[in-house]
């Protein structure tokens, strides 16, 4: 099936379509992954309120946060990019082994620099595999003389079908900021997490790997990182989902963020380097894994 590049309106959308009703939605506005979906399976949360003007970020999704993590002095929350229309690089391209690739890139132009006044590039690679998808980011610093430091992170919004049956491994023993608590520091006592109530936590120093249970269809999905030591876990619930006018009063029990990212300590740059991460988002087929177990019995 071929891959396609659509326009729709004042916005852009690319397609990386794998086959088999297997594909990747991705908005040139903020770069935003607003759809994945295997073998036809919706995998991503949007609200049914977001907006899609091209100027407020989109409430759902994969945002990319760059280069501000939450409240800024300088400008928007979050940063610039998750709002700035980013440029498609290469078109969908099918590889030799059958998976399709994009690749976008994000640089300083005289609206970031209003802001936040540095030159940057970004280039955010996407590879849509069969039950996988790859996100391979990195960050350039062309100047000569001039350091910057930043907060990245991929706040992804995962479709459930009720948030207080996910279980999110691979948190036991990280201490987190509370933000429900006024920023308090605490350390994580479960195996583990589950969300019954309001949750905005960032847990520092996580592991590579995290298995969040009762996703789409009762399956589990592996968030698999490299280079994002926190890992932010956010449920707004019911009474910060009546503040938001982009966010449905009743679709809290239906998503959860599980979230990638350098937050609590900022990333600085030299001059002339580049800064790389990436993350795995990958469903897992439980019968996959009981043969493999049965293999190794």
């Amino acid at each position: 099936m071929a891959t396609t590049a659509v326009a729709v309106a004042a916005t852009s959308v690319v397609v990386l379509d794998r086959g088999n009703n297997t594909t990747c939605t991705i908005n040139l506005h903020g770069a935003t992954v607003v759809s994945w979906r295997v073998n036809n399976q919706e995998q991503l949360f949007v609200s049914k309120l977001a907006s899609f003007d091209g100027k407020k970020a989109i409430r759902g999704g994969i945002p990319f946060v760059f280069p501000q993590f939450g409240p800024w002095s300088f400008g928007p929350q979050h940063g610039f990019a998750r709002i700035t229309r980013w440029h498609l690089d290469r078109a969908p391209e099918r590889l030799h082994n059958g998976d399709v690739e994009a690749i976008f890139s994000l640089m300083d132009n005289e609206f970031t620099r209003s802001i936040w006044n540095y030159q940057f590039r970004i280039t955010y690679r996407l590879i849509l595999r069969e039950k996988e998808l790859h996100f391979h980011i990195g960050v350039y610093n062309p100047s000569k003389d001039l350091s910057f430091t930043f907060n990245m992170l991929l706040h992804t919004y995962l479709k459930v079908p009720d948030v207080r049956r996910c279980q999110i491994t691979g948190l036991q023993g990280c201490h987190f900021i509370d933000k429900t608590r006024e920023g308090a520091l605490y350390q994580e006592g479960r195996e583990v997490v589950t969300v019954n109530e309001w949750t905005d936590r960032i847990y520092q120093h996580t592991p590579q790997e995290h298995v969040i249970t009762n996703v789409v269809s009762g399956r589990k999905m592996r968030l698999h990182k490299y280079n994002f030591p926190d890992t932010v876990i956010w449920n707004p619930w019911i009474d910060r989902s009546r503040e938001m006018s982009d966010f449905g009063d009743d679709e809290f029990p239906n998503m959860l963020c599980v979230e990638a990212g350098n937050v609590s300590s900022p990333v600085i740059l030299l001059p002339g380097s580049c800064f790389e991460a990436s993350q795995i988002l990958q469903i897992i087929i439980e019968g996959n894994v009981s043969r493999k177990t049965k293999r190794n019995r």
